[in-house]
């Protein structure tokens, strides 16, 4: 007979009895995300109107939907941007979040190969439709004529500009910042600019990451009437337009008139520090920039503006556009009661989709956009025309994630002169076409 000392055997027991008085029976909601980490300073915050930033906002907003849902044990995993490596592991083990935060530009990669549970039918019992998206919002989960998933958004490449640094090189006008209306008039006016304050027009991605010269790319294309991808297997780069864009942003580059070899780090940061009149980057920093314009050792204090990038090229006015949605994996043995409280998650999310747009985002809601709300916050009426005139790539084109690593990979060479744009647009052309042929 195995006698068991009181004291360890007290202890066992103790641990035995606690671990039944702990036990959760409440139904588990994975919420699987990015927009980074921010624990410290919103880790508590329960209200997102007290937020600001992606991640902030984010956060305070799971926060606020597990308070009022205390019936749901909310579980939320913080990924490395994008996430998408991670989440191809988890589906590949039989671990799928419940919902997961997904670009538009990549549903339909994951919906060719059966891996997202489509949301129509489900979103509708909650009386989310179509109709109450935007045209980009609605466009970017719809996948052959399926709506995949709740959009949280839309975004977009804009111009963010220092109107300071602007006024002392003799680009201000009753208040207003002038901007190109051309490619000669861009050249012109950033000249201007360099010559009256010793500093370059432009700051944007010019190495390592290359979504910055990607997203430039697509649009001075688009500024032509191009379509960037003829088909589901062909991509249009190796056209005129298409030369002609690659040609522009390198002449930029040999100018002088954009920061060399940056990523996106050093651009923000030369920006910040007062070092270029204009930064190249999306929607998600108007509000951290607009509250930074607000403080007195700013370099850009009660001097900032935001525009659509300007209308370069002779063309329909249009902005390549992309977006933020909620997706949910495909999982056999997701219950009744899990799927239940993903859909109150995402009744949640639309209803709140206001306080998610104060990053500077566009919301997905028509509704939100007509609002007197959205349309008093700063700065929205400068950019709400890329509500009208943003255009995603066509949901046909697949793997755009590799595309687009490939597209910024060319175009990065072809601006710093590592390529000719001719050799760089042929190999971005040929690479594209040999990804979009491999499935």
């Amino acid at each position: 007979m195995i006698r068991i000392a009181k004291p360890l055997f007290a202890f066992a027991l103790a641990l035995l009895t606690g671990s039944c008085a702990d036990r959760d029976d409440r139904t588990e909601l994975v919420i699987q995300r990015f927009f980074g980490a921010c624990q410290a300073e919103f880790g508590n915050l329960t209200d997102p109107a007290q937020a600001n930033g992606e991640c902030g906002i984010i956060t305070a907003m799971i926060n606020q939907f597990r308070s009022e849902n205390p019936d749901i044990k909310v579980v939320e995993n913080t990924v490395f941007w994008p996430g998408y490596d991670q989440l191809n592991a988890q589906l590949a083990a039989n671990g799928a979040p419940d919902l997961v935060t997904m670009h538009s530009s990549v549903i339909p990669d994951y919906k060719s190969r059966d891996l997202l549970q489509p949301l129509g039918p489900m979103l509708a019992t909650e009386g989310i439709v179509p109709a109450d998206f935007t045209a980009a919002a609605r466009a970017g989960v719809t996948v052959e004529g399926e709506v995949m998933g709740l959009p949280m958004d839309v975004w977009a490449t804009l111009w963010h500009i220092n109107q300071n640094l602007f006024d002392r090189a003799g680009l201000v006008r009753d208040g207003e910042p002038i901007l190109p209306r051309n490619v000669d008039e861009f050249m012109a006016q950033a000249a201007q600019f360099e010559e009256r304050t010793g500093k370059p027009y432009l700051a944007q991605i010019t190495a390592r990451d290359f979504s910055g010269p990607m997203r430039s790319f697509y649009i001075y294309m688009m500024q032509q009437g191009a379509n960037v991808f003829n088909d589901e297997r062909n991509a249009n780069f190796d056209s005129p337009e298409g030369r002609r864009a690659l040609q522009f942003m390198r002449d930029v580059y040999a100018r002088g008139y954009t920061t060399p070899d940056q990523d996106y780090t050093g651009s923000l940061a030369t920006f910040l520090q007062g070092d270029a009149g204009i930064v190249v980057v999306g929607t998600w920093m108007v509000g951290e920039l607009d509250a930074r314009s607000k403080e007195p050792d700013s370099p850009f204090y009660h001097g900032y503006a935001v525009r659509p990038v300007p209308q370069l090229f002779d063309g329909p006015e249009i902005s390549f556009v992309d977006g933020h949605n909620w997706v949910m994996p495909r999982d056999d043995s997701r219950s009744e009661a899990e799927q239940e409280a993903a859909l109150r998650f995402l009744r949640f999310f639309a209803q709140n989709d206001f306080q998610w747009s104060r990053t500077g985002h566009f919301p997905a809601f028509t509704k939100i956009i007509e609002s007197r709300e959205w349309q008093s916050l700063p700065h929205r009426a400068a950019i709400s025309s890329i509500t009208r005139i943003g255009k995603p790539l066509p949901s046909f084109v697949r793997r755009q994630a590799p595309i687009e690593n490939v597209v910024g990979e060319e175009a990065a060479a072809a601006m710093s002169g590592a390529k000719p744009v001719g050799k760089a647009i042929s190999d971005m052309q040929r690479r594209t076409n040999e990804i979009l042929r491999s499935f």
